[in-house]
């Protein structure tokens, strides 16, 4: 598996004897997502199935026209495309429309194809298969009325408990020692739910988080030296830094925070391995952006940290629900630590995602920030 944040120039495999390689054609045809190739004149030189069924259009009728007489993309999409022409560019969120009335919201990357100056290929990743690995920034109902659940139950049960652990100390005091297990028995449940509404109210503070420039290395390591010498001990956990990394746009607590809990979701899931190995990677990503709160304009998310494991990964019918408060693959998990992780990231104006990935597959968790005195876009 090629890790994340490493740069893939180019792949190529010289055929067996008698073999032929398939043509371009033949692989945008394989490829499940809707893809269409892009001459250097903006026309459409080739479309796979998938994007013939989006696009409410034939292959026959798209081919040799300008891209868009058949995909509209807002105007600061295709300003943004225009000045970036040769390089990557990675949009999420975008409304695409075509005059045979398709609307939908959706996930964007062209990408330049080395050596073929102007040629590019374009996959849209549309509707709810948008984020099969990831994770919409938006929060839907359900979220907005668990975390609503959390801060009156927070509030509600927070000083009864402190009450009834007071009382069970007063009681330890007075019963014979064979009892005694007893109370320290309601004094540990007591911590317990005492330390899950913590986490609840954590979950649902509404106040915005201060971000400021930091080097996240310094972060990082020192999340590292946690898992080792306390839940990772037996877990090698690599770096696979790019030492060009630029400053991000963080607030530094919480993205310890961020990454402490998905080292420990990393180690807790590939611990039933023979060979646990976590890695830690950063790269910088050219071209990924996301709408503004306002609607207006782009955000550029060019920071990207990835936690990748080599554990079996959760159970299908869990994968899509990951972010979603109280879901937890976990008999013991309260069902908040990715949910948390969630709002933390975006609280600093950034989006997490999860994927399986590479053969053997990994589990990667990957971060997109903001980078630090850089207009946003």
């Amino acid at each position: 598996m090629a890790l994340p944040g490493s740069r893939l120039i180019r792949l190529s495999r010289k055929p067996a004897s008698g073999e032929e390689a398939p043509s371009a054609s033949e692989l945008i045809a394989a490829l499940p997502v809707p893809t269409l190739l892009i001459n250097p004149e903006g026309k459409v030189a080739d479309a796979n199935a998938a994007a013939e069924l989006l696009l409410n259009v034939s292959r026959t009728a798209i081919i040799g026209k300008l891209l868009d007489a058949h995909v509209h993309f807002p105007e600061n999409i295709v300003a943004l495309h225009q000045e970036r022409a040769g390089s990557p560019l990675n949009a999420f969120d975008v409304h695409i429309s075509n005059d045979r009335g398709m609307k939908l919201l959706a996930d964007i990357a062209f990408s330049p194809i080395p050596d073929r100056a102007g040629w590019r290929i374009l996959a849209i990743h549309a509707g709810a298969a948008a984020h099969p690995m990831g994770h919409r920034r938006e929060q839907g109902s359900g979220a907005r009325a668990a975390m609503g659940a959390a801060a009156m139950l927070a509030h509600e049960i927070k000083n009864p408990l402190s009450g009834i652990s007071g009382a069970a100390q007063l009681l330890e005091r007075k019963v014979a020692p064979e009892a005694r297990e007893m109370t320290r028995l309601i004094r540990a449940e007591v911590d317990r739910i005492t330390s899950l509404i913590d986490r609840m109210e954590s979950f649902t503070d509404p106040r915005p988080l201060e971000l400021v420039a930091e080097n996240i290395y310094p972060v990082l390591d020192h999340a590292r030296a946690l898992a080792r010498h306390g839940f990772a001990q037996n877990i090698e956990i690599k770096a696979v830094y790019d030492p060009s990394l630029p400053m991000a746009l963080v607030h530094r607590d919480a993205l310890a925070q961020i990454v402490l809990n998905l080292l420990k979701n990393a180690a807790e899931a590939c611990e039933v391995r023979p060979d646990p190995v976590i890695h830690v990677v950063t790269s910088y990503r050219h071209g990924v952006s996301v709408p503004d709160k306002d609607g207006k304009g782009r955000r550029a998310l060019p920071i990207e940290l990835c936690i990748v494991d080599n554990g079996p990964g959760p159970a299908p019918e869990v994968a899509d629900h990951l972010f979603e408060p109280f879901v937890s693959t976990k008999r013991s998990g309260g069902g908040l630590g990715l949910a948390l992780v969630d709002k933390l990231v975006r609280d600093m104006g950034g989006i997490i995602q999860f994927s399986r990935e590479g053969t053997p597959e990994r589990t990667v968790f990957r971060l997109l920030l903001q980078r630090a005195g850089k207009e946003a876009r």
